[in-house]
């Protein structure tokens, strides 16, 4: 069991947060409990663990709906991503419930039925998700709707990919007021589809389609980050047919009927990545349960380069700062098999305290080097570049976004007013506080609690000496 919180969290469930539909796209508080108060220059030291991975448990979650018997997720986390699937679903008539374990969920997807368009506009929020939902319900339901959608400003996640991807299997789809009406006038068809970038959302929308689509379905050029093969997992356990080939093409083979499943969902390398990288900046020791060699093995070949240590067993991953000077390295980020983009900025804020010019290659998300003007303003010194300093050159290279950096250190970095950008971008803000001097007053705290699972707690069980005004100091 988890130590109760000293502060007033876990969040109530997401219908109780909505201010409506109205307000769709707005922070859920603007007032002083969406403000933390970090009080930094204490090492993170301790044990904290990670359970399942935000991009795969509320894809899973989804899959849950093309099943005719109930299905059985395992290490679920309790963050806003899950909240938002768990509703979608419970207005479709799905039930959700608590399994027999902690961080266990029963879904049962026998009374699947239409959901009221406002309802799902409101409890969308500024997810992306929803567009997830379009496959499973034109098999179930023959039609969907989907709302206009959000997301972290991290760059360009165009959505009409979906929607012709959609079209190729035979769906009819219509623009109407506040979204996307999508109809299936028959069975959906298998296709073949060459995705222009290895895109994580295509390629899961692609599966989740292609799986009870007469015949057979060739995806090129897809995605193959570890997320995405324990999707396939859980739809090869439903009872769907998919081969993934060494040239990123995957094969579905449509089937009639899936069944339910149950799985224990893969942790999250990602968030397990990001204590690892508070670890080094705030010179600290942590251990991370439930973090695995095999997902982030490019990870932490690049953490061993920059000159912090870790230590692998059978539970987890313990990362620390061994002292001395960190190294400057040159960073590119790719799709997996290579270094993953959710892993850069929490890095570049222990960059700023290694000795020399990093040099950093943003290729996934254009507006991802956006979040480093806070970190100038609290004494780093990096500057953007609109060209490739990578190894090769990107598709941004010719397209003006400034998604290259110089990150020129060691700085010491002062405590300083931060607005969160984005959910990465948000936590690197917390590790830049966590290792500035003085106090640093982070707005925007609601938008971590979609990927990382009580991070407040985790702070203060680390040693972090944190605040919410009004509340209790710890």
């Amino acid at each position: 069991m988890e130590a109760p919180y000293p502060f007033p969290w876990p969040l109530p469930d997401l219908p109780q947060l909505r201010r409506g539909s109205t307000d769709r796209n707005a922070s859920y508080m603007t007032g002083t409990d969406d403000v933390l108060l970090v009080h930094g220059g204490t090492p993170l030291e301790g044990e904290i663990r990670v359970r399942g991975a935000k991009n795969l448990v509320p894809k899973a979650m989804v899959a849950a709906l093309l099943g005719s018997a109930p299905s059985r997720l395992r290490n679920v986390p309790d963050i806003r991503d899950v909240r938002v699937v768990r509703g979608l679903l419970q207005l479709h008539g799905v039930t959700v419930r608590p399994g027999e374990e902690p961080g266990e969920l029963v879904l049962d997807p026998t009374h699947v039925e239409s959901a009221n368009v406002a309802d799902i506009d409101a409890h969308a929020g500024s997810s992306r998700i929803p567009i997830l939902f379009c496959g499973p319900l034109l098999h179930r339901l023959g039609h969907a709707f989907i709302p206009g959608l959000g997301g972290c400003d991290i760059g360009g996640r165009p959505i009409d990919f979906h929607f012709e991807v959609l079209r190729q299997f035979g769906a009819k789809i219509e623009k109407r007021e506040g979204g996307q009406y999508l109809e299936a006038p028959r069975r959906l068809r298998g296709t073949k589809i060459r995705l222009p970038y290895p895109s994580v959302g295509a390629t899961e929308q692609v599966l989740l389609t292609a799986v009870l689509a007469e015949g057979v379905t060739e995806l090129s050029n897809a995605a193959v980050e570890p997320e995405i093969e324990d999707l396939i997992c859980v739809l090869q356990k439903m009872g769907a047919i998919i081969a993934i080939d060494t040239d990123r093409t995957i094969r579905v083979t449509g089937v009639d009927k899936l069944g339910g499943y149950t799985h224990r969902a893969l942790s999250d390398r990602l968030e397990a990545a990001s204590w690892a990288s508070a670890a080094l900046a705030t010179e600290g020791n942590v251990y991370v349960r439930g973090a695995q060699q095999r997902s982030m093995m490019t990870f932490l070949n690049t953490y061993r380069k920059v000159g912090g240590a870790f230590d692998i067993d059978d539970e987890g991953i313990r990362f620390w700062h061994p002292g001395g000077s960190l190294n400057a390295i040159a960073l590119e980020t790719d799709v997996h098999p290579g270094f993953q983009t959710d892993w850069q900025q929490p890095l570049v804020v222990a960059l700023t305290q290694a000795a020399g010019l990093s040099i950093v290659h943003e290729t996934v998300y254009e507006s991802r080097l956006g979040f480093t003007s806070a970190l100038n303003q609290m004494g780093a010194h990096i500057q953007l570049y609109g060209e490739c300093l990578g190894g090769s050159d990107c598709r941004f290279g010719q397209r003006n976004f400034q998604h290259s950096a110089v990150v020129s250190g060691p700085t010491k970095l002062q405590g300083a007013d931060l607005v969160i950008p984005d959910l990465r971008g948000g936590f690197s803000y917390l590790i830049a506080a966590l290792a500035a001097q003085g106090t640093s007053r982070v707005h925007g705290i609601e938008l971590i609690n979609r990927g990382y699972e009580n991070f407040m707690q985790k702070l203060v069980e680390l040693g972090a000496k944190v605040e919410l005004p009004g509340v209790t100091k710890v």
